[in-house]
């Protein structure tokens, strides 16, 4: 599961450094456009976490976490080079999940990183069965039948969700009708080839509402396919 984090760090070299290494453990990194309007960047990318360096143009890191912080309960972690005892106690009180200081080995911010989003998304090992799933920066939660991207929440049907659910489990892979509709049928949700159709439409709809177009794309002759954007 690809999950994308919001680093709001300054120096370049630190940032491609870090989006490299975490690139490996399929962590998307982005960074700010412009390190006077953070929050802009922040409702664009609409990251699973955010990295916040203290030292920054314009405005430091406590500022931005508190801004952060008004709107949104995501994972925030510090990374600093300031060594005073007062800056994390600042840190923590402002909500911040963690704090490391600079210079920091890459394996132990990875594992910090890890283990928040496993401790916040409480997603699943390979294998095991999903209830709460990120996708092109949404957020499916299977638990309560619902998309939320950018701020906006669609409620997905019983039968919406079943083949949002199966067309994930196959990510980037042409799922056929035929092979969608015996998972369905095994689930006894389905009896006809339009009911399918319906529904593939349907669901489709409400993700173009979410400005989710095209994620859901027809081969035609062969069947459906769940993509993932390109977010480099």
């Amino acid at each position: 599961m690809a999950f994308t984090i919001l680093l709001i760090e300054d120096d370049t070299s630190i940032f491609q450094l870090i989006k490299q290494q975490f690139t490996k453990w399929e962590l998307n990194v982005k960074q700010p456009e412009n390190f006077k309007d953070v929050m802009h960047s922040y409702h664009e990318i609409n990251p699973q976490l955010v990295l916040i360096d203290i030292q920054l143009p314009a405005y430091d890191g406590f500022h931005w976490c508190r801004e952060i912080r008004a709107i949104s309960n995501v994972p925030i972690l510090f990374l600093s080079s300031r060594d005073q005892p007062m800056d994390m106690v600042m840190a923590m009180g402002m909500g911040a999940d963690d704090y490391i200081q600079k210079p920091f080995h890459m394996d132990v911010l990875l594992a910090k990183v890890q283990a928040i989003l496993r401790r916040t998304y409480a997603y699943a090992e390979e294998g095991e069965k999903d209830e709460y799933v990120f996708w092109n920066g949404a957020s499916i939660d299977y638990a309560s039948s619902t998309v939320t991207y950018q701020h906006q929440t669609a409620d997905l049907t019983k039968n919406e969700q079943s083949i949002l659910r199966i067309l994930l489990k196959y990510k980037n892979q042409i799922v056929s009708r035929d092979d969608l509709m015996r998972e369905l049928w095994d689930d006894e949700r389905f009896v006809n080839d339009n009911t399918l159709t319906v529904n593939i439409n349907r669901l489709r709809g409400k993700l173009e509402q979410l400005n989710l177009a095209d994620v859901i794309v027809t081969k035609k002759g062969l069947g459906y396919m769940a993509i993932t954007r390109d977010v480099s």
